[in-house]
């Protein structure tokens, strides 16, 4: 399984430095993870001051 990035993002970026797989990129309208990357580990989860990462 692997974690999505829902719309309620704000782009503040604090989950990107916090992936040890580094999967997580700024999109166009927020950030986007790369779910064949991701592993699930929830570090971009714990960071969001809103929640927006959200296991698939």
């Amino acid at each position: 399984m692997a974690y999505r990035i829902s719309d309620d993002c704000i782009s503040c970026g604090a989950c990107e430095p916090e992936c040890p797989v580094s999967c997580i990129s700024e999109g166009d309208t927020k950030y986007e993870i790369d779910e064949g990357a991701c592993i699930d580990c929830g570090s971009c989860a714990d960071v969001c001051p809103v929640d927006a990462p959200k296991p698939v």
